[in-house]
């Protein structure tokens, strides 16, 4: 059984960055998944502590064996010259009997899912953190590690044992869960 690491929007903070891979170390997950938006700040955001995509890129490069990366709307070609991974568009994973679909967020979302997502579909994005059941299926959002919206925490996805864990950047406590299946 496969113990996934989800977060989504570093937007090239190296300060959040580090502070994420510690967390991923500490849970002792096999992989590590970014929900895009992991170099650039983009137009509309501030530019988020410690701000160095150079430096993301290079505290990544260690986790390039164990790391998926989805494309976020900030992710560029040269994004992609500096990644020590390649970037994908949409993903599905089967772990622990149930389908997952990961992607940014900026196409499929909690009001418009994906025809064929499976039991769950996670996605950043919003920049809002949350876990709900809706007909069946379970919506995760781990929010930004970087730029957090709404009054949400900066925080982050484990899926274990058919349960989607949402948790807080800050002090890995639990927020909220839903069982998958």
């Amino acid at each position: 059984m496969a113990k996934l690491f989800i977060a989504s929007d570093i937007h090239g903070s190296a300060h959040y960055a580090e502070l994420m891979l510690e967390r991923f170390v500490q849970e002792n997950a096999d992989e590590l998944i970014l929900l895009g938006d992991v170099f650039y700040h983009g137009p509309r955001n501030p530019l988020p502590e410690g701000y160095a995509p150079m430096q993301v890129a290079e505290l990544l490069k260690p986790y390039a064996d164990r790391l998926l990366v989805v494309k976020g709307n900030c992710d560029s070609d040269v994004d992609a010259m500096i990644a020590p991974f390649e970037f994908v568009n949409v993903a599905q994973l089967y772990v622990d009997g149930a389908k997952i679909t990961l992607q940014h967020g900026d196409k499929y979302c909690k009001d418009n899912l994906p025809k064929n997502c499976g039991n769950a579909l996670i996605y950043g994005h919003y920049h809002t953190s949350f876990v709900v059941k809706k007909d069946g299926k379970v919506i995760a959002n781990p929010g930004s590690v970087s730029l957090p919206k709404d009054n949400t925490k900066a925080g982050y996805i484990v899926v274990e044992n058919g349960t989607i864990w949402l948790k807080s950047l800050s002090d890995a406590q639990v927020i909220a869960k839903e069982e998958i299946l």
